[in-house]
Parts: C-alpha cells; structure tokens; sequence
C-alpha cells in the first residue's frame, strides 16, 4: 500500500412511479421534450457502501418516482473523486449521464500539470444537493480521547501515525496537511479507494486514524470507535459531545458540498426536468432520513446558483493550491 508523508505529500501534493396526468400539467418541460424515456445513469465516483454512495443511492431513487425512470448509480471510485467528471467527457449532452461532483473537481485540475478538464467550461452544472460531517475517528481501543491527545502524540514522534483518507488532493487530505502545518506535526497520509478499504485498515490496525465523511457514525454511536474531533462550523447533532476544529484550537471548517452536473451542452428544458426531480428528491422524507443519519444538511441550489457557486469555488481553489503550492 503506498503511503505519503506529509513531507513526501507536500512535495508531490503539498498537496418513480409511472407519471400521471396532474405530474404531466405540472412539468411542461418533460411533456414538451419527452425526457426521459430510458434509465438515467448516474455515476458516483466513490466505493459502494459509503457515505456518498448510501445518499446519492436514496437520492436517486426518490427522483426515479419523479422522473418516471429508473435512476441508476454506478461506482467509480479512485482518483480522489474526480473519475465521474472525466467520465462525462466522453458522454452525450442528453440527459441520460450525469455525476456526484466533489469539491475534488474544482481543486485537481489546478494541481495536475496536464488537466483532465475545465470546471467551467465541461460541465453542465443542474443541482447542488447537501455537504458532508467530516470527522477524525480512531479505535475504540486507542490510547487517545482527544485529538489534542492524538496531536501530541504525534508531534512527539513525527512521522509515525498515519491517517486514512478517500485520497490524494480530497479536502480530508488537504485539511488533515494544514492541520499539520498549523500545529507542526508530520504524519503518514494513506490513500484508499473508499470507505470501506479506510475502514477495514483501521480496524486492523494498519493505520492510526480514519479521517472520512460520517460512514462512521453507527460504529461511534455503538462505542466501537471513538470520534475525536469535527469539521463543521458547529457541533453535530447525534454528537455533541465532540469539539469541532475551531473549538480544538485550529481556525478550519470543511464540508465539501456537492451536487450533479452533467456533460456541457445540456438542453436547458432537460436540465429543468432534472433540476425538478432533484430538488424534490433531495427534500423527500426518505432521503432526509439518510442525510439525519449522517448528518448531513440539505444545501440546495437550482441550475444557476450551482453554476455560480462553481464559479466562485473554481477560483477559490485555484487560489488555495497556488498559495500551498499543491502540485500532483
């Protein structure tokens, strides 16, 4: 397994239902175009069983009961999340190819040497949706309860705890390394396909600390893993207990939001359809439910206030890999 110190890291990265006649009055759009009339692919560029996969999987469903077609997902994990958009670069603008869009996507192209693509000019963005509960999370057998503790242990031996993440270049990784910067620790930064690998080596004691978005949270909730510490600019609601970063003394918050975009081009009447069916999914009850139980906020956006938190996002990050002199 390879395996990235801070150092190391820095040089390299510094790193449903059928529709009936009042849904037919109540969407021209999809009466006019006859979208859709096949299954829509929806590809999510992260391993089956996390937290991602689990959301967009009850997203999707609650909007194949709107659109009246299946919604199906398709995982494709690896590369720090940005495989579903290079993905829609071979795709047609029809509606029917669509993808999970992390803040990956908007932070890669400005570390790559060669981009895989422009965020502004490849993609059609149709609806941001919610963020994550980032968290640090150690065994419950671990000899730290705090993450002060877990960061003195590792200032006192540099280069000896490790840390798993979904990847190089995710914002877990880039957090963790100005966490690091900040307090002046040097710690291993592991990469993995997903939560499900994150997992499996934390609990075999192959790496120290998972640091992922809150597929932990039922583990934690059953004392089988203890959160140290999280992300978010407040305490989370099924753990108030647990100090946020800025109360641990570091002046960070993360939450990644994201939505689906698809290739450039898109017919805007198709894009409304989808927009419709992702804006009521991403309220119904169900999936609400799944958001609860991660939690994670609704953070909504339709078709034109997504393409402008993109804009506004693509030149934040640009900034930030400038300033850290991030490079792949």
């Amino acid at each position: 397994m390879a395996t990235l110190t801070r150092r190391a890291a820095l040089s390299l990265g510094a790193l449903g239902a059928t529709l009936g006649a009042a849904g037919t009055l109540a969407r021209p759009a999809l009466a006019q175009s006859g979208f859709p009339s096949r299954p829509i692919r929806m590809l999510v560029p992260w391993g089956a069983g996390g937290t991602t996969d689990i959301q967009m999987r009850a997203l999707c469903e609650s909007a194949s009961a709107k659109l009246g077609q299946p919604v199906v997902v398709e995982n494709r994990s690896g590369a720090g999340g940005i495989l579903g958009a290079q993905a829609l670069l071979n795709e047609k603008p029809d509606g029917y190819t669509l993808s999970q869009m992390p803040i990956s996507v908007f932070r890669y192209p400005h570390m790559a040497a060669r981009p895989p693509f422009d965020p502004m000019k490849d993609f059609t963005w149709v609806s941001q949706l919610t963020g994550y509960l980032f968290g640090v999370v150690v065994r419950a057998d671990a000899p730290w309860n705090t993450f002060d503790e877990f960061i003195a242990a590792s200032k006192k031996d540099p280069g000896k705890y490790t840390y798993g993440t979904p990847g190089v270049g995710t914002s877990l990784h880039i957090t963790m390394e100005q966490i690091a910067g900040q307090k002046g620790v040097e710690w291993i930064h592991v990469p993995f396909r997903g939560f499900a690998e994150n997992l499996t080596s934390l609990l075999s004691g192959q790496t120290h600390a998972l640091v992922d978005s809150s597929g932990w949270a039922e583990m934690v909730r059953d004392g089988r893993a203890k959160l140290l510490v999280t992300w978010g600019p407040s305490r989370a609601k099924r753990f108030p207990d647990t100090p946020t970063l800025k109360e641990s003394g570091i002046d960070l918050v993360s939450t990644s939001p994201y939505g689906v975009a698809g290739p450039k081009g898109m017919d805007p009447a198709v894009v409304k359809v989808l927009d419709e069916a992702f804006r009521v999914a991403v309220n119904d009850p169900k999936h609400v439910a799944i958001l609860d139980r991660y939690d994670m906020p609704v953070i909504y956006m339709g078709p034109e206030e997504y393409a402008a938190f993109a804009q506004k996002t693509n030149a934040e990050e640009k900034a930030m890999v400038e300033r850290l002199g991030l490079k792949l």
